[in-house]
């Protein structure tokens, strides 16, 4: 499997994103792609700034010395706790030609369109809710919109193992769910904050009611690298056209294949790396 230069690079932490890699893919299906899951080191959600941080940089580097000018952080937590540092202080330092996107401000630009009461939940990892970057990142386009937040953490080590579907899931998803509407009964629109939970999607949707509306950020991450490439020709005419695909995780290799042909719906082999 050779290196493909030019390429998206996109990352997370585990398997999440590539819940939001399926939806650029299929907007943009031209472009080459390498996926990066730091699986050795996953889940990041419990994780201190500083680890998160260090974490985040060393597998942004590695994708760029696969030749990605630009990568995008598929994952919330650090989207929350590195975006901003590799930003201002890595990338005009050491990479001023390269580009480094997250999660959480296209979503944010957006999400206070999607609600009619002007009450979003947001249910996310324990390091995005204490970052309090959506409520942020949401006042700054949504200033009249309320933001309550629900911390959900083993709802990434349920999906990372694959219990998702288990019975035994409801319990959690029920618990966290119940402790984020209790906060508000305006809530009409809950945002899923971290990108492995369209999985539990099923489940949410059975302790919610009808009118309520549940989010994911896989296409609203890709409607806006679409319109970011539209306006960065400078990065856009950089990337190669040939519609490759390469999967490499930090942790071992099948099990990364077997879940991620869950999150895909398509079987993949991808090779395990040293970041």
């Amino acid at each position: 499997m050779k290196l493909q230069k030019n390429a998206i690079g996109i990352f997370d932490s585990g398997f999440g994103g590539l819940t939001v890699f399926k939806s650029i893919v299929a907007q943009l299906p031209q472009y080459n792609y390498i996926y990066l899951g730091d699986n050795a080191r996953s889940p990041y959600g419990d994780h201190s700034f500083e680890t998160v941080y260090q974490y985040t940089l060393e597998c942004v580097e590695w994708l760029f010395k696969q030749g990605c000018p630009l990568v995008i952080l598929a994952c919330n937590t650090a989207s929350a706790k590195a975006l901003r540092s590799i930003q201002q202080l890595d990338l005009p330092k050491k990479y001023p030609n390269n580009r480094v996107l997250g999660v959480i401000r296209p979503t944010a630009e957006v999400i206070g369109n999607r609600s009619t009461s002007k009450s979003i939940g947001v249910l996310g990892t324990r390091g995005t809710i204490k970052s309090e970057s959506y409520l942020i990142e949401i006042n700054k386009f949504f200033p009249e919109v309320k933001v309550y937040q629900q911390s959900c953490p083993m709802w990434v080590p349920l999906i990372e193992n694959g219990e998702h579907e288990n019975d035994g899931a409801d319990y959690f998803v029920k618990q966290y769910l119940t402790g984020l509407l209790n906060q508000s009964s305006t809530i009409d629109t809950v945002l899923l904050a971290c990108t492995h939970y369209p999985l539990l999607v099923p489940k949410i949707k059975k302790y919610l009611q009808p009118n309520l509306q549940v989010v994911s950020q896989g296409d609203i991450v890709a409607n806006s690298l679409v319109d970011y490439l539209n306006r960065h020709t400078e990065i856009e005419t950089q990337l190669s056209r040939e519609a490759h695909q390469l999967f490499y995780t930090t942790g071992d290799a099948e099990s990364f294949d077997q879940h991620a042909t869950v999150f895909l719906e398509k079987a993949i082999v991808s090779l395990k790396v040293k970041v």
